[in-house]
């Protein structure tokens, strides 16, 4: 099969003919279709993104929809000509999904939503899961909650807005004035991102805080989340929480905080089978017409994989699918 393969930092991508995999027990040999690009790739392209635990040389790529070609021994719910999408590989030494094949465990994997392109679905796992892990997994959302996303155009902000609507929260969002158009065909409400917090606050929840924020940025914004939940039993969620906080705001209100860390079930083979469960709830969102991913205009082909990558890492309006 065809593969392209990274063999230095920021290295070009180079074509070649590797082995087609062949499926082991409970694993599920898919031809791939689409694949989505991420940050998390162009940084483990440039040899920055160590947590990752992918070195170079490597075949990169996390987000994939395709279809099934082969099943091993034990796979139960899937079948040949099946269309699945899923976050398989690109991480932890796994084989990425910038190839034309990929054995992918199946338990990672779920059923393509119908209503969704192959394009489409390849570009929702890594940021549906991180949405859903820190909404419904730390936050236990509830509807009618308050819930307070950062960057609500982001590669995460966008379906956790989505999600958070679809379960039956009221919703706000951080965002700049250029994004802001982005948002406008959903029940969210758009808060400027430079509006001070205690503003905010203050506006929307007279001062008593948001029953959950999800912090999708890292830095002074998850500084401002623990200044902006709700005292008591507010929850502060975050998927970039790697920095040295003072915790003194979050804890003067009493309220919890919880890391996100999608990657630890690729990197340690611990609760694969929760994302697959994810992905279907996804799906099942997706069919009833409340979850959509925000694409970039351009599309990629095999040929302009390292333009597709550059377009990423000059930070994208939209996801970047590469169509195979």
């Amino acid at each position: 099969m065809k593969a392209y393969i990274v063999e230095t930092p920021n290295g070009p991508f180079r074509q070649i003919e590797a082995r087609r995999p062949e499926p082991s027990p409970n694993q599920v040999l898919v031809r791939i279709h689409a694949s989505g690009v991420n940050p998390l790739d162009t940084k483990i392209r440039a040899g920055q993104a160590e947590h990752a635990k992918q070195p170079l040389p490597a075949v990169l790529g996390l987000d994939m929809a395709g279809i099934v070609e082969e099943i091993g021994s034990g796979v139960a719910g899937f079948r040949p000509g099946d269309e699945v999408f899923g976050m398989v590989g690109g991480v932890g030494g796994l084989q990425g999904t910038l190839a034309e094949y990929i054995a992918a465990d199946a338990d990672l994997l779920a059923h393509k939503p119908k209503s969704l392109s192959m394009r489409q679905a390849a570009a929702l796992p890594l940021g549906a899961i991180t949405a859903w892990e820190g909404l419904v997994d730390r936050a236990a959302l509830q509807p009618g909650q308050t819930v307070l996303v950062h960057a609500g155009a982001g590669g995460v902000g966008y379906p956790a807005v989505q999600i958070a609507i679809a379960l039956g929260a009221k919703v706000f969002t951080t965002v700049s004035e250029d994004k802001r158009p982005v948002l406008e065909t959903l029940d969210v409400k758009a808060i400027d991102r430079h509006t001070p917090v205690e503003d905010y606050v203050r506006e929307h929840t007279g001062g008593e805080g948001f029953e959950i924020v999800y912090d999708t940025v890292g830095g002074s914004v998850l500084d401002a989340s623990f200044k902006a939940v709700k005292r008591y039993t507010g929850r502060v969620v975050s998927c970039l929480g790697w920095g040295t906080h003072s915790l003194a705001p979050l804890s003067f209100r009493c309220a919890s905080y919880s890391g996100v860390f999608t990657l630890l079930p690729l990197l340690t083979g611990l609760n694969r089978a929760h994302h697959g469960d994810i992905l279907r709830r996804v799906a099942e969102i997706a069919d009833r017409n409340q979850l959509q991913p925000l694409l970039a205009q351009q599309h990629f082909g095999p040929g302009e994989i390292a333009t597709a990558f550059d377009e990423v890492a000059k930070g994208s309006r939209g996801k970047v699918v590469l169509e195979h």
